[in-house]
């Protein structure tokens, strides 16, 4: 995720970054450079320039040049700075209302469809609703299909009416319908148009004036960048919607959509989509989102996506059989699949600070633990339950079950020997000992 602009970004606070002189020169020189990653990644160059200018300003204004730390300060104001540009607090969304109405709007191809599955999955399992969703596409008989695809995926309801050619009339059955049966939320898709369309915008207004959303959000293609922004503006005029959703966000290696559309419409970013699967909705936080973009990681948010998936039970039950030597594949199989429902490798790699720019090349597949869950399956309950049982010609019964070789089948085996052991030691002393050291370091 902005894979481009975190790498131009870096290398225009490099110098800030190192202990040299820092002069007002290089100062005017980096934000310089700045600016050009910023255009390079599709930024409104309007953006671009007062964002540097500001940070200037503060530059000066702090006695950047005179602190003991003139680098770290720097590259602070920088992130403070993108912060505020995307939006600076964390924008949520209203679902005050019985029911609350949310109407999604946006382009053609832009992902919309998937998104109201994605919101109605996350409404359902992270705030408790019973949501409803509504295919108000008149346009395509392949939307209203798809929109119950999605719904009976994520066991939600989808209310549709194939005949009927009136938007308006949909909806409103809609919300009535949900009334009757107890949905406290209603999630209206409506067909993609272009800003140009008038018959097709005002369309939309009328739905929007008839049904009176709590919340109208505009749905747009991260990767499409300034294309997005302008789309945005044109929208707004019509809609006045109450927020942006960035959908494709895990494909975009720019950042422009992200980072000029709150400037440019003055609306927040609510949500973003950051990859294919039901579950891949974050909301958006645009302080998390300055750390992502600057290297520095989003341990908050990889906190809460463990946090999510965390039993409780199961932790204890592990940490028994941990004190007593008697943790084994079968327990670490489900470890694995904890961290699988954490969502994407590389996404979760791109939180870890530093993590993102030191693998930044390597290809993270989000069947990376294939060959161990393999390997796993292909021993006898015996030996994942006593590892050390394992020996040679047992070896070569699970390589060969597995598909895999030998060795690797030795390198799993060392490997969870050796995470073993250390888990062991967190037990006792050691894990107090090792967090005493991090804070040391920091």
């Amino acid at each position: 995720m902005f894979d481009n602009l975190s790498d131009k970004l870096d290398k225009a606070l490099h110098v800030l970054k190192g202990h040299g002189s820092i002069t007002e020169v290089n100062v005017a020189e980096t934000l310089k450079e700045v600016r050009r990653a910023l255009l390079d990644a599709d930024v409104n160059f309007k953006t671009a320039k007062e964002f540097t200018n500001s940070v200037k300003e503060k530059a000066l204004g702090q006695n950047v040049l005179t602190s003991l730390q003139p680098g770290q300060l720097m590259v602070k104001l920088v992130k403070d700075e993108l912060t505020e540009l995307m939006g600076g607090e964390t924008a949520g969304i209203n679902l005050s209302g019985t029911p609350s109405v949310i109407l999604m709007s946006g382009l053609q191809g832009s992902g919309k469809t998937t998104f109201s599955g994605k919101l109605a999955n996350y409404l359902k399992t992270k705030k408790s609703k019973k949501p409803l969703l509504v295919a108000c596409d008149i346009y395509r008989p392949a939307a209203i299909n798809q929109l119950h695809v999605v719904g009976d995926q994520i066991g939600v309801e989808v209310y549709s009416e194939p005949e009927n050619k009136n938007p308006v009339a949909i909806a409103q059955n809609a919300i009535a319908h949900a009334k009757q049966n107890g949905f406290n939320v209603v999630i209206v898709d409506t067909a993609g148009r272009l800003a140009i369309d008038e018959a097709m915008m005002a369309e939309i207004a009328d739905v929007h004036k008839a049904i009176n959303p709590q919340e109208t959000l505009f749905v747009v293609d991260a990767m499409t960048g300034q294309d997005a922004v302008n789309t945005a503006k044109a929208f707004n005029e019509k809609l006045n919607f109450d927020g942006v959703v960035l959908t494709k966000l895990d494909g975009d290696t720019r950042g422009g959509a992200a980072i000029s559309i709150k400037s440019v419409v003055d609306k927040p970013i609510k949500f973003i989509g950051t990859g294919e699967k039901m579950d891949a909705i974050d909301v958006f936080h645009p302080a998390r989102m300055a750390d992502r973009i600057l290297g520095m990681g989003d341990v908050v948010s990889l906190v809460e996506r463990a946090q999510e998936q965390f039993d409780e039970e199961e932790a204890r039950k592990i940490q028994k059989k941990i004190a007593k030597n008697q943790f084994g594949f079968d327990d670490f199989l489900s470890q694995i699949q904890q961290v699988k429902k954490m969502g994407s490798m590389k996404d979760l790699v791109g939180m870890i600070p530093g993590a993102g720019k030191a693998l930044k090349d390597v290809d993270i597949d989000d069947d990376a633990f294939k060959g161990i869950e393999a390997i796993i399956h292909s021993m006898t309950p015996t030996e994942r339950a006593q590892p050390a049982v394992i020996d040679g010609s047992r070896k070569k019964r699970i390589a060969s079950g597995s598909g895999t070789s030998v060795q690797q089948v030795n390198q799993l085996l060392k490997q969870f020997d050796q995470m073993s052991k250390m888990m062991k030691m967190m037990q006792g002393g050691g894990g107090k000992k090792m967090m005493q050291a991090m804070g040391k370091m920091r």
